[in-house]
């Protein structure tokens, strides 16, 4: 980071904002693949992962099983839909930055208010709906797999954002991205462990500060320091 009701492990982080907003066709598309992943998390979590068959899944969303191929390739993604906002997050957040700041200075305010309104995506979150989803993604081996694919596209899309060498940008992005990785689990267990995410808000961030300095002591400096 995650049914039908508001969940809040279902959206983006905020980022800026499209050039222009999608049409119809568009929208419409977005809210079959949303009701298709919604249904498959609900009946997931009622009857778990390995019960359910994705006949089953289109049959509860009321769209044939090839309808629900043409919008996601995989079971797994069914699930992983609520990370796919976040593969470009870190570009998105790179690529918009203030002028003049710094692209680490920029992913780390990001992460520091993604903290602070407990954005599931830093693993900060207590809600209810999101610990059952964790216990979904990380007690299933193949989703668990099937992540390591979307972390993958959000390094190179970061690598993409940052610039620079191809080797050099890979490195720093797959640095940040691991920095960011574990400092989410870190929270998500201790949440798991039974302690609250308001509790525990402040040693999240002091363990953002000591992930961010060490990027910032090891990043090249241009990447690092704002001009």
């Amino acid at each position: 980071m995650t049914t039908p009701a508001p969940d809040p492990t279902s959206g983006p982080a905020p980022a800026p904002a499209p050039a222009s907003a999608p049409g119809l066709r568009e929208r419409k598309k977005r809210r079959t693949r949303q009701n298709l992943s919604e249904t498959a998390v609900r009946l997931f979590l009622e009857k778990g992962y390995d019960q359910v068959s994705v006949a089953e899944i289109a049959a509860a969303a009321e769209v044939s099983k090839p309808t629900l191929f043409r919008y996601f390739a995989a079971k797994e993604d069914l699930v992983l839909h609520r990370f796919a906002d976040h593969q470009d997050e870190a570009a998105r957040v790179v690529a918009g930055r203030d002028e003049g700041e710094a692209p680490l200075e920029a992913l780390r305010r990001h992460f520091l208010a993604g903290l602070a309104r407990r954005d599931p995506v830093t693993g900060l979150c207590d809600h209810p709906a999101v610990l059952a989803y964790q216990r979904l993604l990380y007690g299933t081996p193949s989703l668990v797999a099937r992540l390591y694919g979307y972390q993958e596209a959000a390094e190179r899309a970061l690598a993409e954002a940052l610039g620079g060498p191809p080797v050099a940008a890979r490195l720093a992005a797959g640095q940040i991205v691991a920095v960011q990785r574990i400092l989410a689990e870190e929270n998500v267990r201790r949440i798991r462990e039974g302690e609250e995410a308001d509790a525990i808000a402040a040693d999240a961030v002091r363990a953002a500060a000591l992930g961010f300095g060490q990027l910032a002591d090891g990043l090249p400096s241009e990447l690092c320091v704002t001009e």
